[in-house]
């Protein structure tokens, strides 16, 4: 993964993978997660999504991580909220009541810094992973989280057609990396 990369795509703005709304597939199918009000989201790779406001109506509790935090701080400015920013090593905690944004690696963030999480929303982190890196990145993720269920928002295409990120990721590998 290029750091450099996801920084300038924040910087200049080049975020065709923002919505402008919480995505359908989260609206249609966080409830076959059966989780019970206040349970503690993690979205990893989380960028400014919608979808953790939406998350945060429902009434749970959300965890984030991010590389860049630039779009952090714009999450914070669009929820209304002010963070209390703490270090934690290479990682910012950037929290306020109900969410817990890290800022930096997400391979710098350990069990012990994320804390307790129910559930993994992964809206388009995966794909956003050269493959030799996916592998390592959803051990890393299930070390984390304790094997938290997952709901996961992947993309399958023809990998010639386009360079990437977004990659492809079949079905197949999904199951090889969370099985």
């Amino acid at each position: 993964m290029d750091i450099d990369f996801w920084h300038q795509k924040w910087e200049k703005n080049e975020i065709a993978f923002h919505e402008s709304k919480p995505h359908p597939v989260l609206v249609t199918y966080f409830k076959e997660l059966k989780l019970v009000e206040d349970s503690r989201v993690f979205l990893p790779l989380c960028g400014k999504t919608l979808d953790i406001a939406w998350l945060l109506s429902k009434g749970y509790s959300v965890a984030g991580a991010e590389l860049s935090k630039l779009p952090i701080e714009h999450l914070f400015i669009g929820l209304g909220l002010e963070p209390k920013i703490s270090k934690f090593g290479n990682v910012s905690r950037y929290s306020a009541t109900n969410i817990d944004i890290f800022v930096g690696n997400i391979f710098d963030l350990s069990n012990e810094i994320l804390g307790r999480v129910d559930a993994i929303y992964d809206r388009a982190a995966l794909v956003a992973l050269p493959k030799e890196m996916r592998n390592r990145y959803a051990k890393h993720l299930l070390e984390i989280t304790d094997t938290a269920e997952q709901l996961m928002i992947s993309l399958e295409y023809d990998q010639s057609l386009m360079e990437g990120p977004p990659f492809s990721v079949n079905s197949d590998e999904v199951n090889q990396h969370y099985k």
